[in-house]
């Protein structure tokens, strides 16, 4: 039988002593915790043990000696330390021993028990594997492994060996809060024996947040009553509250605090993780805002931004105006349907004359309203991210209509066309059983259906165009909006402490271990040293990005291709469960 005995690198040079650890007999494996020194009275350590097993739940025992030999080996020393076996009896018992020079280990093996089949205590193989017990304490292993056993030293069959270990020494932290400092009878041997880790400042900072968070989770909660109440709910707030981005991004940014001030303390790791990963992210997003106010309210920019505003549109809507004049002609030596293209060309020229006033209406107050904006950005970069994007569609609110009429125009004659064309072959559509289904016209229906079919077939070219034009003009707004809207949700799901915490203690965030042989001789154990893998950073984003607010469905090409030959509109703003046109 091959035993792994696990033991911390932090104890390789402390005095001789008692092994204590846990024993794991489904995997044959002894995971040492700590070392105990002389002198001691075996009462107290036995109440030590008992205390420690009721608080972590875990079996911690005695598994046998430590002897480390600094000087000529003293075998009254020896003899001692194997005459301990009767006062803490274990099965099997560890005689481990670091010889003068530190070079050469020995580990022994015995059994007091007769073993079932008869055999030699000496048969036993032991590999010696060494970790950094503090490594090992703060990392977690991916993918988290849950272990169902909360009783003293019960351990399923299923269990890995290696999440055993990393799991008895996580909860076997209420072992490691004695010091050589302390006065108590039991002095131990671990990673924080020279002095328990500790900060005055955190102390302080965690006993201050409970009011804290008190009171801003109680504002918290009043604003999220407010904004709940039925005033809200009626139509014309209801409606711009969905549709508008900014909207969308408090409330997620509402959740987000809410989160962060909750007093309920974290289940486990991932929700801590979480936890850490929201604030990291609305800490980055506050600070980005008022990056972004500093330099708008620095050297009056915002005053030239208002002043090219206005040109801006102006030269906008000229550029549309030549556009449609364009179309109005013979666009690429097209020949057009001239009665409908010159009633088309004049209805948007109209509609961009009405933008046009809109615009210098609103002149004098475009200075006032970005300076509000402008002061958004103190809530977050991403609020004034929102913001933007929303204005950009208030700005394009022209082309947006341009692009509804011929869309809708397109989509009619579309249809149209698809119906005639069952007409001829004798089909029609069931509505009610929605399907194709036979069908007999007379003459006088396929006369008119022949006349209809050739006027409509005859003016698609001239409404293709106009909606191949506005839909592209649509596509370009829809682009940018896009990028805002992905710029925002990377700030919002952008896990920053994970990647952190992968780039500053990579161990924290396990993938596995690896091995490395320390020594391998005949007639002596084979030493390893454990050490831990780190998370591949693409792996620390799929598994701590955070949830965004998800304001847009990404439909694949093939549905945006099938939307755009048939007419039908494109909504980017549109929530995943809102019910399409």
């Amino acid at each position: 039988m091959v035993l792994k005995a696990f033991f911390p690198t932090c104890c390789v040079s402390v005095d001789s002593g008692l092994l204590v650890g846990r024993w794991v007999p489904e995997h044959s494996s002894a995971v040492v915790l700590a070392v105990l020194h002389f002198p001691f009275i075996p009462i107290q350590v036995k109440q030590l043990l008992a205390q420690v097993r009721q608080a972590s739940q875990v079996g911690v025992a005695v598994l046998g000696t430590w002897c480390h030999c600094r000087q000529e080996p003293e075998e009254s020393l020896g003899r001692f330390l194997e005459g301990l076996g009767a006062v803490f009896p274990h099965e099997p018992w560890l005689q481990l021993c670091r010889e003068r020079g530190g070079t050469f280990w020995s580990c022994e093996v015995t059994h007091r028990q007769a073993p079932a089949a008869p055999s030699a205590p000496g048969e036993d193989q032991v590999m010696l594997i060494f970790y950094d017990q503090r490594q090992v304490l703060l990392s977690q292993l991916h993918p988290p492994t849950v272990l169902p056993d909360r009783q003293a030293g019960a351990t399923p069959a299923s269990t890995g060996g290696l999440a055993v270990v990393f799991d008895t020494v996580a909860r076997s932290e209420v072992l490691f809060r004695s010091d050589r400092f302390d006065e108590g009878p039991v002095r131990l041997s671990h990673w924080q024996s020279e002095g328990v880790e500790a900060s005055i400042l955190v102390e302080l900072a965690r006993r201050a947040s409970g009011p804290v968070c008190l009171l801003l989770a109680s504002l918290l909660s009043l604003v999220s009553a407010i904004g709940a109440c039925r005033v809200f709910r009626l139509w014309p707030l209801s409606f711009l509250g969905s549709k508008l981005s900014t909207c969308e991004q408090l409330r997620h940014r509402l959740e987000h605090l809410t989160l962060i001030f909750s007093t309920r303390k974290a289940e486990n790791s991932a929700q801590l993780m979480r936890k850490a990963n929201t604030v990291a992210s609305v800490l980055l997003d506050v600070a980005l805002g008022l990056t972004l106010l500093s330099w708008l309210h620095g050297r009056s920019r915002i005053g030239h931004l208002a002043d090219a505003l206005v040109p801006v549109a102006d030269h906008v809507a000229e550029e549309l105006q030549h556009l449609l004049q364009w179309l109005m002609g013979a666009p690429a030596g097209l020949k057009m349907n001239r009665a409908l293209d010159q009633v088309l060309g004049r209805f948007f020229l109209y509609h961009i004359h009405l933008w046009i006033s809109y615009i210098h209406l609103m002149s004098p107050f475009v200075e006032h309203i970005l300076w509000h904006v402008g002061l958004s950005a103190c809530l977050g970069l991403t609020v004034a991210l929102s913001l933007l994007s929303d204005i950009i569609a208030l700005l394009t609110f022209h082309i947006y209509c341009f692009y509804v009429y011929g869309a809708r125009l397109y989509c009619l004659k579309i249809h149209g066309l698809s119906s005639l064309w069952r007409l001829f072959r004798g089909k029609k559509w069931n509505v009610l059983r929605q399907r194709v289904d036979s069908c007999s016209y007379d003459l006088d229906q396929l006369f008119i259906g022949t006349l209809l079919f050739t006027i409509l077939l005859f003016l698609l070219p001239t409404t293709a165009l106009y909606y191949l034009v506005f839909t592209l003009l649509r596509l370009l707004v829809v682009a940018v909006q896009g990028l805002i809207h992905l710029l925002v949700d990377l700030i919002n799901s952008l896990p920053l402490y994970s990647l952190g915490l992968r780039l500053c203690r990579p161990y924290r965030l396990a993938a596995g271990v690896k091995f490395r042989v320390l020594q391998h001789e005949a007639g002596r154990p084979l030493r390893l040293l454990m050490q831990i893998n780190p998370l591949p950073y693409s792996r620390v984003m799929h598994t701590y990005r955070l949830p965004s607010c998800g304001c847009h469905p990404k439909d694949s090409w093939g549905a945006l291709c099938r939307k755009l030959f048939f007419g039908e509109l494109i909504y980017p703003w549109r929530q995943r469960g809102d019910k399409q046109d």
